[in-house]
């Protein structure tokens, strides 16, 4: 668990996404989960709105953390769990995934010498699907440069693919989890939606909104904000996850038609803070419902058979891939994907402060 004789924890700190966080092997951290959240708040700094005394940054993008494990499944190379630690809340949630730290759990694997190669397939203990992640390494060694742009990251490095399976209800238990593409919920129509995400969609319009705002504007919106948390609190309830005022899910996206020639324009609450992009499985719940008749706004042109959705979002856009067999009923998700980059910034060990 400790490097001998340091009092500190082997770590690896990534940038997944247009996320960060702190990776660290299952055998490195305890394996009672109340004394684990303990150890990682004090490694992140949790709480306290700077984190200054931990390696967190400030920010519920920068302040997460993976967990990875050689997997039994016969079906997947590793386990990843993904903790969400707060900030200026002494908190450690397990309640959803995260898409964009998956996109550094393959290469850690093979840094750690959990996988031999890419392909990588990832058993996401959150939800208990599974991803395929695809990318340059073998033999321990990964290749991190490319030519590949993602929005929210500056310059360019090695795409890293990722293929979804089984995301379909990841916390809910299913793709419409009340049951209705649509719903009413203090007199807004929304759509509540699960692929990969906990995900509520309504149009901006229905909060007086336009949908183009900052991300400064919006944080600095205390009426709209006032709004949101009480839309996430009742959807909450309606989607079976019981009081959420505690709970990293369900995100809400404001979605507007596009403004920048992609598919949707989305200013999404993760839950509080708004995400300067998109969460990688939140675009894909995004996607998804774009897909399904009559969903909230109605707000973008599918083509038929269309299956790649450009998603804007307040620093660019994220292509991501998704299929739905509407004939069955309920509908049921064929396929997901996106394209990432990861980059290992620092290995080696992390010293939490003392316990109080």
């Amino acid at each position: 668990m400790s490097v001998a004789g340091t009092g500190g924890v082997r770590c690896m700190l990534m940038r997944g996404g247009t996320s960060k966080g702190a990776y660290f092997l299952a055998e490195d951290l305890p394996a009672d989960p109340a004394a684990r959240d303990d150890l990682l708040l004090r490694i992140m700094g949790s709480p306290d709105a700077r984190q200054i005394d931990g390696i967190g940054g400030a920010h519920p993008l920068t302040s997460k953390v993976a967990v990875i494990s050689r997997s039994v499944r016969p079906d997947a190379d590793v386990d990843y769990l993904f903790l969400q630690v707060g900030v200026d809340q002494p908190t450690v949630s397990d309640r959803q995934n995260c898409g964009n730290l998956l996109a550094g759990v393959g290469p850690f694997a093979i840094e750690r010498g959990l996988a031999a190669a890419s392909p990588v397939r990832i058993h996401m203990v959150n939800s208990g699907s599974v991803a395929t992640a695809r990318f340059a390494g073998a033999g321990g060694v990964v290749g991190y440069d490319g030519d590949t742009a993602i929005a929210g990251v500056p310059g360019t490095a090695a795409p890293i693919v990722l293929d979804f399976a089984g995301t379909e209800g990841s916390v809910t238990g299913a793709l419409l989890p009340t049951g209705h593409v649509t719903d009413v919920i203090d007199g807004l129509t929304v759509t509540c939606i699960d692929n990969g995400m906990p995900v509520v969609v309504v149009p901006a319009a229905g909060f007086g909104r336009s949908g183009y705002e900052t991300v400064a504007e919006l944080e600095a919106d205390t009426a709209l904000g006032e709004r949101i948390a009480a839309l996430r609190l009742a959807a909450g309830q309606l989607m079976g996850l019981g009081d959420v005022s505690a709970a990293s899910v369900p995100k809400i996206s404001l979605v507007a038609p596009p403004a920048d020639g992609g598919t949707i324009c989305t200013r999404t609450f993760i839950p509080v803070r708004v995400h300067d992009s998109i969460g990688v499985l939140g675009a894909v719940s995004v996607a998804t419902a774009l897909l399904l008749d009559g969903a909230a706004g109605g707000l973008a042109e599918v083509k038929p058979g269309q299956t790649r959705f450009d998603i804007e979002h307040p620093t660019g856009h994220l292509e991501v891939e998704a299929e739905v067999d509407q004939a069955s009923q309920p509908a049921t998700v064929i396929r997901s994907g996106v394209v990432r980059t990861a980059r290992k910034l620092f290995d080696g060990t992390v010293f939490p402060r003392r316990s109080r």
